[in-house]
């Protein structure tokens, strides 16, 4: 168990010459991930702000071996890897690293689904990462399967009417012994899970709740605050499903008021004028019914 910042097994994997915004949730999460991350460790990384931010040519920011791809194959090329890594292993060649793959929301929930899915299906040993900041930033802020209800993109001027994709409950469809939410706030939560996948024979996945205050417009100073108070609200609850049985890691037994967390962010402008009010509560009763849910799963599965 992981309680203090010196007991981080891994080196800094990423160096700080990087261009990401401030205030940039995926980045802090990211590194608090490789800090965690058993080394010798590759890194497979989807187009998407990570890949922008960490590599404008002719300069990287990886401390690591790093493989870019496109958009929708990060889970096959990270499966390519390891499929490679295991046969030179069989040959005398080479050794055993352990494997990471990261995208975001629209590389995990829309265009990499099929890839990753492929990815469970087979059980190569990896962890799929993918930081979730609940729209296609790095392309101009357009909604994904990843951005909840009523929350303005450019794509969605008027506020999204969709409901946000339950990725988790598509990945742990697939049988994987192991899969976790986490948030930057709660580090000694995110640093323990990320050990702990590693230690699972197979595929393993983690949903990271990652802020963007360009695509929130929100400060970039109120990054933490908001993941923190993404949990305090049921909007973004920590749990983990490990061999089936879930587990809440923070138990809200009084939440905050969701209005708390949706007024810090400009995103949510259209949803929060009066005329919208049947719409705000629809989302306040959709929270109420995932937490209700995760409840009776967590009770069912001791």
């Amino acid at each position: 168990m992981i309680t203090r910042l010196d007991q981080l097994p891994a080196r800094e994997a990423i160096s700080p010459g990087h261009n990401a915004c401030a205030g940039c949730g995926a980045m802090i999460a990211i590194r608090q991930i490789l800090l965690a991350a058993p080394q010798p460790l590759i890194a497979v990384n989807a187009t998407g702000c990570l890949e922008v931010v960490t590599s404008p040519y002719p300069y990287t920011a990886w401390n690591i071996p790093w493989l870019h791809v496109a958009f929708e194959n990060v889970a096959a090329a990270a499966s390519g890897v390891e499929a490679g890594l295991k046969a030179l292993e069989r040959k005398g060649l080479g050794r055993r690293h352990n494997i990471i793959a990261f995208a975001g929301d629209g590389g995990t929930f829309d265009i990499g689904l099929q890839a990753l899915s492929g990815a469970l299906e087979r059980g190569h040993k990896l962890l799929f990462v993918c930081y979730d900041n609940e729209a296609y930033m790095n392309t101009g802020i357009q909604r994904s399967a990843g951005t909840p209800p009523g929350a303005w993109t450019t794509t969605t001027p008027a506020g999204k009417s969709e409901h946000k994709k339950d990725i988790m409950a598509i990945v742990l469809a697939h049988g994987v012994k192991y899969a976790a939410t986490a948030t930057p706030f709660f580090w000694k939560d995110l640093v323990n899970k990320v050990a702990k996948a590693f230690t699972f024979d197979g595929p393993t996945f983690m949903h990271v709740f990652a802020p963007c205050p360009r695509g929130w417009y929100t400060e970039a100073d109120k990054t933490i605050q908001l993941s923190k108070l993404a949990v305090e609200t049921r909007y973004f609850p920590l749990y983990e499903v490990e061999n089936g049985r879930y587990r809440i890691n923070y138990n809200v037994a009084k939440p905050k008021p969701v209005e708390e967390f949706l007024k810090a962010q400009n995103r949510y402008n259209v949803l929060l004028k009066p005329e919208n009010a049947h719409l705000l509560q629809k989302l306040k009763d959709e929270i109420e019914e995932r937490w209700n849910k995760l409840t009776r799963l967590a009770a069912a599965t001791p």
